[in-house]
């Protein structure tokens, strides 16, 4: 599942002074993570009250995990 994947990989338990400590060179680790873990536990609320995702949604989530990884990995957090 595409939301149990992003959760192992983005390093969403570390401390704030972690995500931060390398700076920000294409973007804030920290304000990141907390969209994706806000768009993250909305889909898994959409999928607990039954709804399907199409094709577009999936699509849509797996663009926004592959920006974030990029800029994780930019700012040495992956």
């Amino acid at each position: 599942m595409l939301i149990a994947q992003i959760r192992e990989t983005f390093p969403f338990s570390w401390p704030k002074e972690k995500l931060c400590e390398g700076g920000c060179n294409r973007g804030c680790s920290l304000k990141l993570l907390e969209f994706m873990d806000m768009e993250l536990s909305d889909w898994q609320q959409r999928l607990d009250d039954g709804e399907v995702p199409n094709f577009t949604d999936v699509q849509k989530l797996g663009k926004l995990a592959q920006r974030t990884e990029r800029v994780l990995q930019a700012n040495g957090l992956l």
